[in-house]
């Protein structure tokens, strides 16, 4: 009887230490999010800061793209990319483009600069969006999925500048082509792009997608 007092008090401590710890600190399995399904369940900044669900591009074919304003392959490929956006814009077609200045610090500029840069010197008139990392610890959650979904050869980081991701309609990522390859070879993919991701996902493994597809995947 002379220790029950001390034990109760002790217990009871214990007692609300274990509540406070279970919810500050859930268990792995609580604080796990569901893996993310398509890259419709993703928010991300527009070059003016604002949020962007990418749900709003539902229903639409997209080309994801890393960009830099002082790289080798900018003019090029701004080039291509515009011809592709002009051609397709009114079919469901958009390309949403990712200011990085990972690469050889080759997109130095602030967001309001990139974007000066990129209407007024490259014409291009597809979403620019808020400059991200693509890799390391800060990368942006999006671009983990991306890689995730589709990783690169030998290594699943993003290698350069203007790595490019189509994702079909369903918002799922059906190829990942390198830097160097041509906005303009990937053209030949899209009249397939009406199909389901299974279907189109059988016509890749089939070799009916893409003309030499080992010489453009990233």
């Amino acid at each position: 009887m002379f220790f029950s007092r001390p034990i109760t008090w002790v217990s009871l401590i214990f007692l609300g230490l274990a509540f406070w710890l279970h919810y500050s600190y859930p268990a792995a399995k609580d604080m796990a999010a569901e893996p993310s399904k398509s890259i419709y369940d993703f928010t991300v900044k527009d070059i003016h800061g604002n949020d962007v669900p990418l749900s709003n591009y539902q229903g639409k074919v997209l080309l994801i793209v890393n960009v830099a304003s002082k790289c080798g392959l900018t003019q090029s490929n701004y080039k291509e990319l515009n011809v592709l956006y002009e051609k397709y814009k009114d079919q469901g077609f958009e390309i949403l483009a990712f200011p990085c200045n990972q690469f050889a610090s080759q997109e130095p500029g602030t967001n309001e600069e990139i974007q000066e840069t990129v209407c007024t010197r490259f014409k291009a008139e597809f979403p620019i969006f808020e400059k991200i990392d693509v890799n390391g610890k800060n990368t942006a959650p999006l671009y983990k999925f991306l890689k995730s979904e589709k990783g690169g050869v030998l290594v699943d980081a993003i290698k350069w500048n203007f790595t490019k991701f189509l994702v079909n309609k369903e918002g799922k990522v059906v190829q990942r082509y390198a830097p160097t390859t041509s906005p303009l070879a990937i053209e030949v993919a899209f009249g397939l792009l009406d199909c389901s991701y299974g279907a189109m996902v059988e016509k890749i493994a089939q070799g009916l997608l893409l003309k030499d597809l080992k010489s453009i995947v990233a």
